[in-house]
């Protein structure tokens, strides 16, 4: 097994110092030989060593967010809110149902990143192991900073378990340093997994405290992990309390003007929250636990952040015409009068949102500022750029559309995802679309458009990025008071968020539920929250609870696969997975079931598992074979 079996070996932890060393971010490029050379013995043996230790951890959690076709576009994927965009190929996860197997490559760019999530969990798993069976090899000069690097590798082995646990369903659990290859992992049951990160976590946020470097594992953090474990079991007063840890402790919504373009009056909070330069700022409240990723930094991910790459239209293909001659209307610019691709980021389409994300839930938006203009782009901000228009040599085209706004089409033809424009794009599923520039607009130097060398064509650079924010704390408040029926109280959580993006504030808590929690989400956590382990976890609660949807429905553990929250969420609001008559370029449908709610957990390794038994999720080939899973912390 690559990362169960392989990598478990002697040394495991410099792997995670080389992450910091030799700026290697991929379990694919670790040598297990060259590794084998080093001891934890003689290396994990002063508080610097256990340190580096703990950045690696967090270069490890970095790895969703970066480089092409980041693993956050596979979650994005398995939700209500997008599909992967790709059309001119075959092989991306579309058709969910024939591409997503136990057997399938689960690590492409070209595919999907089901496969890296599974080891970089591990990676984390067997780090955080690693350091806490030897925490005791150093020397500490105080117990407080012992106990700092330990509640640290807690919240990283819990926070891998957290994701593993609503990605994969059970697991095996690994709670200590293994120094051999090891064949006899059984899997556990993902509730034995959620108590005892619980447990581990309630002793964490004893051992942490706030006011630590951004990019270091805060009190706040821990207590907002603590607090969506809570959620998971069920223990909604449990996560109540977690929550109100964080609300009552040091940490601020930011609701006022700061960072690098404080200055600029065409600007508001909202983008300075989310400027590259601005999310570590030592005076940035909200922020309780970032990764950290610079140019400058040893380890610092190839490329950075290809966010704009993944995330903006191919606007720039020749598929847009202009509506009066039919003619290829948007260069890929950065010098020409209107430069749109230095302005908004030369994009590729992969992650296609869908009507629910991009038009749904923005209904009556008005003055929020997560949809103002300016942060929000509409296709019809942009402008007709191509030279050609405005070239008395090109008699074929008509000046009067250079520099005029795209058309926009009928409402009748935006509710056919997938169909042809005459004078709309050919690829209306990856050409045409809206998106939150506040978001993904990562550039160099703040708002300096200089190009520096990962910005060639404009597609992102390194930038730090939020992973918990206490503007979740509060929805995940507000979620647990749904849960309770106690929705004036999530009102009132819902509305602290809205009101600092200036959005009209709820005012009928009889209307509200966990799509409304969910609605808020998408607003607000877009390419932040990792929707599908969400999607997930809610769908869990519901079985295990049997509270009743706002659909009317009530689920069931015994039939979860089959029959969850998770996939009717999903058809009711992903137009794209709904319908069966959206292709793609190259022929590909887009189809979803409910066993998606978990993926396949890669059969290699669970061949090389020979003297245990690792259980394949339902729906999938070899769950026939499944065994009863541990019901008990070994």
């Amino acid at each position: 097994m690559r990362t169960l079996n392989k990598n478990i070996i002697a040394g495991l932890v410099m792997a995670a110092v080389a992450l910091v060393t030799d700026g290697c971010t991929k379990r694919s490029e670790l040598d297990p030989q060259t590794l084998s050379n080093f001891s934890p013995d003689n290396t994990l043996n002063s508080p610097a060593a256990f340190k580096a230790a703990l950045e690696a951890m967090n270069a490890n959690v970095r790895i969703e967010f970066f480089g092409d076709s980041a693993p956050m576009l596979t979650e994005s994927i398995f939700t209500d809110s997008g599909v992967e965009g790709t059309t001119d190929k075959t092989t991306p996860a579309q058709d969910l149902n024939v591409r997503i197997t136990p057997t399938a490559n689960l690590d492409s760019d070209d595919y999907n990143k089901i496969g890296r999530y599974w080891y970089i969990w591990w990676s984390g798993v067997h780090y955080a192991n690693t350091v806490i069976s030897r925490i005791d090899n150093a020397k500490w000069p105080t117990q407080a900073a012992r106990n700092a690097v330990l509640g640290a590798a807690y919240f990283h082995r819990a926070y891998c378990y957290y994701r593993l646990t609503h990605q994969f369903g059970d697991v095996p659990l690994i709670l200590k340093e293994e120094t051999g290859v090891v064949t006899n992992y059984f899997s556990t049951q993902r509730i034995v997994i959620l108590k005892q990160m619980k447990t581990d976590m309630e002793l964490a946020v004893t051992y942490l405290t706030d006011g630590v470097d951004k990019g270091e594992v805060s009190k706040g953090a821990a207590y907002h992990l603590l607090a969506k474990i809570d959620l998971a079991l069920g223990l909604f007063d449990d996560a109540i309390t977690a929550t109100t840890a964080v609300i009552n402790g040091p940490y601020h919504l930011m609701t006022s003007r700061f960072g690098i373009v404080a200055s600029d009056a065409t600007r508001n909070v909202i983008w300075d929250l989310h400027r590259p330069d601005n999310k570590s700022l030592a005076n940035n409240t909200e922020a309780l636990y970032n990764v950290i990723d610079r140019e400058s930094l040893e380890g610092a991910y190839d490329h950075g952040s290809q966010i704009m790459r993944n995330i903006v239209p191919m606007w720039h293909n020749g598929s847009i015409l202009t509506p009066i001659n039919h003619k290829p209307g948007i260069v890929d610019a950065v010098t020409a009068q209107y430069p749109l691709t230095l302005w908004y980021g030369r994009g590729i389409g992969r992650a296609r949102a869908t009507s629910y994300a991009t038009q749904a839930i923005w209904k009556n938006a008005g003055g929020d500022l997560r949809h103002a203009p300016g942060n929000w782009m509409n296709m019809t901000d942009l402008v007709f750029n191509n030279p050609d228009l405005n070239n008395s040599a090109k008699p074929d085209y008509d000046p009067s559309e250079y520099g005029q706004h795209l058309t926009q089409w009928t409402d009748a033809d935006a509710k056919v995802p997938g169909k042809v424009f005459k004078n709309g794009p050919a690829d209306s599923i990856r050409a045409w679309f809206s998106w939150p520039h506040y978001k993904v607009f990562v550039n160099p130097g703040g708002g300096n458009t200089a190009i520096d060398k990962w910005w060639t064509p404009p597609r992102g650079t390194n930038t730090d990025w939020y992973v918990f924010r206490l503007a979740e704390t509060y929805l995940l408040r507000a979620e647990a008071y749904v849960w309770k029926g106690q929705t004036a109280q999530a009102m009132a959580d819902l509305n602290v968020v809205r009101a600092r993006a200036q959005a009209t504030l709820l005012t009928d808590p009889s209307q509200v539920n966990i799509g409304t929690i969910l609605d808020e989400r998408q607003r607000e956590l877009y390419w932040e929250e990792p929707r599908k382990t969400e999607l997930t976890r809610i769908a869990f609660i519901f079985a295990q609870t049997g509270i009743p949807a706002y659909n009317g429905k009530t689920y069931n553990v015994a039939s979860f696969s089959t029959n969850n929250f998770f996939y009717d969420r999903i058809m009711e609001k992903n137009d794209f997975y709904r319908n069966p008559n959206v292709v793609t370029n190259s022929g590909n449908h887009f189809t979803i079931s409910p066993y998606h709610v978990l993926w396949p957990i890669p059969q290699a390794d669970i061949n090389l598992n020979v003297n245990g038994h690792i259980n394949q999720n339902k729906g999938y080939s070899g769950s026939e074979s499944n065994v009863a899973p541990l019901d008990k912390v070994q």
